[in-house]
């Protein structure tokens, strides 16, 4: 559930991005603004009330700027001045290690379930209260903010003086990130929202919150030590509470920039978005920048203990509501009730026109202010939800090209000026050190272990098991090729860390003999027979002399110097000094990202460390030297620590409480989740041992499974509801209580979150808490105002968004579908599911004009059914509701009743044909409306409930339904492109490319004929010999290769009286046999290999005795229809001349 102050923008992250994709049909926009948050527009670019934060150091070295310069920039280059006494001495260092924690870590495996205190939500008590009364209030937190980044070198810039919807907008980033100058920058920016726009009312949202930005350019090289060290400059300490780097990937296609970091979470609730950005307004960036993001009203909501955002103490004298109520509840009129869409239209094309005029003048500051300007007029429009799917495109269009000309710009201008703030200077390339050679019969002459260790900021979790992969496979190899003998191979991986262990590693590797060809003998020696300075190179470069060489003629005759060479081999530590740097470099990832230099990983590498036994292995790669260090917790008493040898590794980790193996962190969280949940008399469900325990162990390397509570109050909630909230918005576990009999249990106010190491149990409980009962308020908020409304009644809301400029609103989509619906029942055979189906067809998008699917847009289709049933509607029509919206994403389900299936396919139907008749089928690199996804979900609804339908008249329908001429080329294309998704999901199923082209040449029209089709014909060409296929395929090839290139009229017609041959004869009458007993409409390949069984001896026997050439033309063209007709047995089933071996 996004919120205006407990989670970012939809736009900031890609994977609310495919979520909001996968809750509408494709190409239909969402009614309410949390869908519309997720299309980036421009002045909402990053973050959301709060974002992900990320400290920075101050600037590393930089090339001598101009003698001006110099003195402006010696105050960012200087090492920071100390802060006061109160910060923790690793946040006063730009290079200090990290705050220390508890020293008490504890393993993973063994560290219990911590029970919130009395099963209440923490936070109430008096330790609550106590920490609330140190909390700062809201102006000591910016100036606390202010003086610590201060005092790390960063410039203290102002707020911007137009309205921007984050701080990434204040041209101090935005503008700044660009370029080869360094830059550090911290500054709170008022942020504007129009669409979060609440009156005032909720508590948890606000059309204009406060961010704090902070940006490090370069990156320090610890840039998360000291994020983590301003966090107890708030007051907030890191040993105690759960502190959380959890994956964000930032995109704004708008703004053509996109980062990669992190949500940072405390206790559960995001409160900074701590970023890499690598490209902005469509450019790479020469120096990527750390840009770190607080959401100051959510920190302060929970420092201070206030469950409503004008509770905050703003100073010691007033609140939070007592200065902005007002303002936020006029600008939510005027937001929401009271702007005038006319000329805010007038204004978004004033401010274009303005800022390219500017722009023309070589002015890009102001011009990047008009482009702000004419954002936030499009944040308006959107607010007053006046913004369709084309008008989005097309203003997102004007926006992206206006940031793209700005950014242009304004690096030709400092490039002009000379880059007053100097330039960024290119980190220093270690240099690879050389291993210590082995005591000749020493503890080092014989096998011993082997470790390498990536260690970065956190990894994604799928990244860590993409890792994994890479390495259990390229370790291994790499280790045969370089011919070192070895034991058991063991790859880890944790957020933090992907690591390999090799038992037994050879210390040397094997000794071979090698032949080596060298130059051709005619270049390896003058006329006097004398060596050239070719063979010599040969011979030096092999360790041979020219009297080694010895002169043999290859295949062709031509005279080739050889020499064999006695390999020895080298140590292991010098083989792998040498190979393991592109080791490393080979690991590759979906996504990924430069933090300084040209290195790129999936986040920044900071560590690594190699030992052989207790031989280090001193390579380098990118910035870094490896070693014989490893880091644990960030919060331990020694976050560095030595390992004396590969054989202490796994050991020495264990010892500082991390959990290397995967299986096993995964195993104890599970048992000590179950456990916690048992402690309540409940479980949790079975579905959640997967992608949600998977991602959850490569979320933390130190598991400590904590149980929390909340109000059960909250119960009354739609089940779906709650758990949408714990498991996809907070990773935690929901807990349910025992089945009875045949009815499952119920959910319990109880849930269990895992945090990263050793943790105050009660604070951490508290603050999850906290972030669940403010996540359940808001979803409480929704579900109240849907209630107001009927599905009937949120019906016509559906007018006010635009589906497409061609094809009408999302209302006139609906009136579409539900007029299809009756006449694709009836294609579909299911004329009985009908009236059903057209009721829910009439309501099935109603849902996304509720507050409910617009916060959370994976539940469009749940909650319609909820609604519907609420309602009083019959459970059929709320099933065929939900079921409309399947499938919602991969691997999702499918409708399986009549009537859902009806209207699921109409929906997209709809969609498919309306869209290619208005902007044409997807290209092979944009699908902007997602109709890949549509096809692919139609096409798995027939084949999957074994529904035929012909997709050419299905095409016919609906093209018949649209608001436009869909020409025949238009629906022509429609159906070919349908096609073509059939066929990939036919080969996804595992049916071989031929035999899917097979089947489609006859059969692609009825997708769920095809698709049994396939299976049948791929399972007998798996047959094993003898095979009636192959044996059918055999015979009739005969004929085929007889009558392909043949200029055969159609209008011929076998004539029995012309047979002049009992072979003819029989031929004939085995083929009318065959002939008879085949349906192509309807049958399989099994009862197509029966029929046409008879065919083989009759096909011999004909062209053992007949002459089809003959000289008597009629009788010629008699044979030629009949071998024509006998070919063609399987047209209707399958083209043979597809399959392999035809």
């Amino acid at each position: 559930m996004s919120s205006g102050l407990l989670s970012r923008s939809a736009s900031s992250s890609s994977s609310r991005s495919a979520a909001l994709a996968q809750a509408a049909a494709p190409g239909v926009p969402s009614m309410r603004p949390g869908l519309r948050r997720a299309l980036c527009a421009l002045s909402s670019g990053r973050g959301a009330a709060l974002r992900p934060a990320a400290a920075a150091a101050a600037v590393g070295p930089a090339s001598p700027p101009p003698a001006a310069a110099a003195l402006r920039r010696r105050a960012l280059c200087a090492a920071p001045a100390p802060g006061p006494a109160r910060w923790p001495a690793a946040a006063r260092a730009l290079s200090s290690s990290p705050p220390r924690a508890v020293a008490d870590a504890r393993a993973p495996a063994a560290s219990p379930a911590a029970p919130a205190a009395d099963g209440k939500a923490a936070g109430n008590g008096a330790a609550a209260a106590a920490g609330a009364a140190e909390a700062p209030t809201f102006q000591d937190a910016i100036r606390r903010l202010q003086d610590y980044w201060a005092s790390l070198g960063c410039v203290v810039w102002m707020p911007h003086n137009t309205e921007v919807g984050a701080g990434t907008m204040n041209p101090a980033t935005f503008l700044r990130v660009l370029g080869p100058e360094p830059w550090n920058v911290a500054y709170p920016e008022p942020s504007v929202r129009p669409d979060d726009s609440r009156y005032g009312d909720n508590p948890n949202r606000v059309q204009r919150h406060t961010q704090f930005q902070v940006i490090l350019k370069p990156d320090p090289g610890n840039a998360q030590e000291l994020y983590l060290g301003s966090l107890e400059a708030l007051g907030i300490d890191t040993k105690k509470h759960d502190v959380r780097f959890v994956e964000d990937n930032w995109e704004s296609p708008v703004l053509g920039a996109w980062g990669l970091g992190w949500e940072v979470w405390l206790d559960g609730m995001e409160v900074t978005q701590f970023t890499y950005f690598q490209q902005a307004g469509g450019k790479v960036l020469d120096v990527p920048a750390v840009e770190i993001t607080y959401g100051l009203e959510r920190i302060l909501m929970a420092r201070q203990g206030v469950s409503h955002f004008k509770d905050i103490r703003y100073n010691g004298a007033v609140t939070y509501g007592e200065l902005f109520l007002q303002n936020e509840y006029e600008m939510s009129c005027y937001n929401l009730d009271e702007a005038d869409v006319g000329e805010q239209r007038q204004r978004f094309a004033l401010f274009d026109a303005e800022a390219r005029r500017l722009l023309s003048k070589r002015l890009p500051v102001p011009a990047y202010d008009h482009l702000l300007k004419l954002s936030h007029t499009f944040n308006v429009l959107d607010a007053r939800g006046a913004v369709g799917v084309t008008e989005r495109a097309d203003c997102f269009a004007t926006m992206r090209a206006l940031a793209r000309e700005v950014t242009g710009l304004w690096l030709e201008r400092r490039e002009e000026q000379g880059y007053p703030l100097g330039l960024v200077a290119p980190p220093e390339a270690p240099k690879p050190g050389k291993p210590p050679a082995p005591a000749a019969g020493g503890a080092g002459a014989g096998a011993r272990s082997f470790v390498l260790e990536v260690g970065s900021e956190e990894l994604p979790p799928d990244d860590v098991l993409s890792g994994m992969e890479q390495l259990r496979e390229r370790v291994p190899a790499l280790l045969e090729r370089l011919r070192l003998p070895h034991g058991a191979v063991r790859v880890h991986g944790t957020p933090r860390r992907l690591a390999v262990v090799v038992e037994g590693l050879a210390a040397r590797q094997e000794a071979r003999e090698a032949r080596l060809r060298g130059p051709p003998a005619k270049a390896a020696f003058d006329a006097a027979g004398k060596p050239t300075k070719a063979l010599e190179g040969f011979c030096k470069k092999n360790g041979a002399s020219p009297g080694d060489v010895a002169v043999e003629a290859d295949p062709k005759g031509v005279d080739y110097c050889w020499v064999t060479v006695n390999d020895a081999g080298r140590s292991a530590a010098e083989a792998l000094v040498e190979e393991l740097p592109g080791l490393v470099g080979s690991i590759s990832f979906k996504k990924s990202m430069r933090w300084r230099g040209e290195t790129a990983y999936s986040r920044p590498m900071r560590w690594l460390l190699a030992l052989h036994g207790d031989t280090p292995l001193p390579f380098a790669y990118g910035p870094l030297l490896a070693s014989a260090t490893t880091r644990v917790l960030r919060n331990d008493a020694r976050p560095e620590r030595a390992v004396a040898s590969a054989e202490d590794y796994e050991a020495d980790l264990a010892g500082a409480g991390i959990s290397l193996d995967l299986a096993a962190r995964r195993g104890a969280i599970w048992e000590a989740a179950q456990a916690a949940a048992a402690e309540v008399g409940g479980s949790i469900p079975e579905a959640c041992r997967g992608d949600l325990l998977d991602e959850v162990a490569n979320l933390v390397e130190s598991p400590t499974v904590v149980r929390g509570a909340f109000d059960p109050a909250f119960l009354q909630l739609p089940e779906e509801v709650l758990v949408m909230v714990m498991r996809k918005h907070q990773r935690y576990f929901p807990v349910f209580a025992p089945a009875s009999g045949s009815s499952p249990g119920g959910l319990l106010p109880a849930f269990i979150t895992v945090a990263n190491g050793p943790v105050d149990a009660a604070a951490v409980a508290a603050g999850n808490e906290a972030v669940l009962r403010a996540r359940f308020e808001d979803a409480a908020f929704f579900y109240r105002e849907d209630l107001k409304s009927t599905l009937e009644e949120l019906r016509p809301k559906l007018a006010g968004t635009l589906f497409q400029r061609d094809l009408g609103t999302l209302l006139d989509k609906t009136d579409r579908v539900a007029a299809l619906t009756p006449h694709l029942a009836d294609a579909m055979g299911l004329g009985a599911a009908k009236a059903v189906a057209l009721k829910a067809a009439e309501l099935a998008r109603a849902d996304l004009a509720t507050a409910t699917v617009t916060e959370m847009t994976a539940l469009a289709g749940t909650m319609g059914r909820h609604y519907a049933l609420k309602q009083g509607l019959p459970p059929a029509v709320a099933e065929a509701i939900f079921e409309a919206a399947l499938p919602r994403q991969s691997g999702d389900a499918l409708p399986a009743s009549d009537a859902g299936v009806i209207v699921a396919v109409a929906e997209r139907l709809d969609s498919l044909v309306g869209l290619v008749a208005a902007v044409g089928a997807p290209s092979a690199t944009a699908d902007p409306y997602g109709l890949r996804r549509a096809a692919y979900g139609m096409l798995q609804t027939l084949v999957t409930n074994n529904v035929g339908l012909s997709l050419s008249d299905a095409v016919a329908l609906a093209a018949d339904a649209q608001p436009l001429a869909v020409s025949a080329e238009a629906r022509a294309a429609a159906v070919d492109f349908v096609t073509k998704r059939l066929e990939q999901l036919l080969i996804d199923g595992g049916v071989s490319p031929e035999a899917v082209r097979a089947v489609l040449a006859e059969r692609g029209d009825n997708p769920a004929l095809a698709a049994r089709t396939a299976g049948e014909l791929q399972a007998a060409l798996n047959a094993p010999e003898p095979s009636p296929l192959r044996a059918a395929m055999t015979a009739l090839s005969r004929p085929t290769r007889i009558v392909r290139g043949k200029q055969i009229d159609p209008a011929w017609a076998v004539d029995p009286s012309k047979f002049d041959c009992g072979e003819e004869r029989a031929l004939h009458a085995a083929y009318l046999e065959a002939a008879r007993k085949l349906q192509p409409g309807s049958q399989g390949v099994p009862e197509w290999l029966a029929a046409v069984s008879g065919l083989a001896g009759p096909i011999d026997a004909f062209f053992e005795g007949v002459f089809v050439m003959t000289d008597d033309e009629a009788v010629r063209r008699n044979r030629l229809a009949l071998l024509r007709d006998v070919a063609g047995v399987s047209a209707g089933f399958f083209d043979l001349a597809q399959l392999p071996g035809f």
